[in-house]
């Protein structure tokens, strides 16, 4: 039995998965909260964390009868980006800001402008800052909470703390590190002059980082009492772990070239295995490290299913009344265009965008065809992060969908039509979890000297439902084009507005 973990944005989740039988046995979900504000403020407390992921796993130890003491190994996936400081004590100093906290997108313009803007980025760290990562609310702590900021002992991913919280020991992996705005992605080390600009040149930074190990290697065997307290084998291995886009990556076999993943949650997210460091790529495009020893070009939106969800409950609709309402508006919602920006945006690059809705008129200005135009909006920002990355010669013979939008027969077949691309689905919807749970085995068999390659382990335990493929629809796809450049004239003309 191998547990998968992963700690996301609204909860955490856990499975566990039977080696011999490559079924999921047992799962289990816990809730978190978040503190915001309309300022961007995006935190949650790492205890929270915790709770949620014993929770949750009881839950699926509970309604599984899963014997826990047949536990081998385990491995988180975390959301990525997120701030945990702890002090000399290894004690929590404050609540962990968030991947989705744009507060500190002026401190990231600072950082940026240091560096050189968007050149200097990419030659300094493989990537270009965005708001977001890591590095900002380091230097958002410094300016806005400098007592805080003097106590620092340890910096952390969300992930990284929850590795702590399970054997002690403090480390990380390149692939969640690559998103912390300090870590040179190609070269696969921390970027000391970025550390010193913040902490004015004290090494106070470079100091409180943690040693960076393999995607196959193994952080340490779970702490005594962790392992009193979940009543599992105290031998049990906790693997490397990573951020939660590298474990759906996993999750997704998508460890080889022409294969995208793309997630439809809350946020979204395009993504490809590459294995070599990737040249070219457009400034928008995150070249992360995988967590499969290689790396993740990637590009994140910051609104999708939460987008939807906020123009469905304004019209009261459940999910069929919502789909009924799509499919009763023609592609292109009439003329009607929707920039999505609710919560700010990754890519394009504007954190402090707000939604808008053009091209209305007294035709057309209905729940329908509203409906449908956040829904294309929101897929139109994916293409065009596809785009960037088959500009990069990124390949793309199919994509992988994931997240909860991917269950929606109608969005499966508008990415597919938008992007003219064959669409298809893993049977196992939590990609994270899935992801972590084989690459715990992973790194336990290289722990117990009978390794096995992550290809062998994810062509075994990643299924595709062939009932939920779909193929582009060439007629459709001509349609969709002429929106998706209304699309894109909107799009850039709000980043000019936003340069002045």
């Amino acid at each position: 039995m191998y547990l998968g973990v992963d700690c996301g944005t609204q909860g955490t989740k856990v499975i566990i998965l039977d080696a011999d039988s490559a079924a999921i046995v047992a799962q289990g979900y816990a809730p978190h909260s978040m503190d915001s504000d309309a300022q961007g403020k995006r935190e949650q407390h790492p205890a929270s964390w915790i709770e949620a992921f014993h929770r949750s796993f009881k839950m699926a130890i509970d309604e599984s009868g899963v014997d826990s003491r047949a536990i081998k190994a385990m491995s988180v996936s975390g959301q990525q980006h997120g701030l945990v400081v702890l002090d000399k004590h290894q004690q929590v100093i404050r609540p962990a800001k968030l991947w989705c906290d744009t507060a500190t997108a002026p401190q990231n313009e600072e950082l940026l402008h240091y560096l050189g803007g968007e050149k200097g980025s990419l030659d300094k760290l493989g990537l270009v800052l965005a708001t977001g990562y890591t590095a900002s609310k380091l230097l958002w702590l410094k300016q806005h909470e400098p007592d805080n900021f003097d106590k620092i002992a340890h910096v952390l991913l969300p992930h990284d703390y929850l590795n702590f919280y399970l054997t002690q020991e403090i480390v990380t992996e390149f692939g969640d590190a690559s998103g912390t705005g300090y870590f040179n992605s190609q070269s696969r080390e921390w970027v000391e002059d970025v550390l010193h600009y913040i902490d004015g040149g004290k090494q106070h930074l470079l100091r409180a980082l943690p040693p960076v190990i393999q995607a196959d290697e193994s952080v340490a065997k779970i702490s005594p009492e962790v392992a009193a307290s979940l009543n599992i084998n105290p031998d049990v291995i906790v693997a490397s772990g990573g951020g939660d886009n590298m474990m759906a990556a996993i999750g997704t076999g998508n460890i080889a070239e022409g294969i995208v993943t793309m997630s439809l949650g809350t946020s979204g997210a395009v993504y490809a295995y590459s294995a070599k460091p990737p040249v070219n790529l457009q400034p928008e495009i995150a070249s992360f490290c995988s967590s499969s020893n290689g790396w993740l070009p990637l590009i994140c939106t910051m609104n999708l299913t939460a987008a939807v969800n906020k123009v469905r409950d304004m019209f009261g609709f459940d999910l069929q009344q919502f789909n009924s309402a799509v499919m009763g508006s023609e592609i292109g919602a009439q003329g009607i265009t929707m920039l999505p920006f609710l919560s700010g945006e990754r890519v394009p690059a504007l954190p402090q965008a707000q939604g808008q809705l053009s091209g209305l008129t007294m035709q057309n200005v209905n729940a329908a065809n509203v409906c449908r135009a956040v829904m294309e909006g929101t897929t139109f920002g994916l293409r065009y992060g596809l785009d960037l990355l088959r500009q990069a010669d990124i390949q793309s013979a199919q994509i992988r969908l994931i997240g909860g939008g991917a269950n929606s027969e109608i969005w499966r077949q508008m990415v597919a039509d938008i992007t003219n691309t064959s669409v298809v689905c893993p049977a196992n919807k939590e990609a994270g979890a899935l992801g972590a749970a084989i690459q715990a085995m992973w790194c336990e068999q290289k722990f117990r000297g009978n390794p096995q390659s992550l290809a062998t382990l994810c062509e075994r335990y990643v299924d595709i439902d062939s009932a939920m493929s779909v193929a582009p629809d060439m007629a459709s796809h001509e349609a969709y084009e002429a929106a998706y450049r209304q699309y894109r004239v909107q799009v850039e003309n709000l980043q000019q507005l936003s340069s002045h």
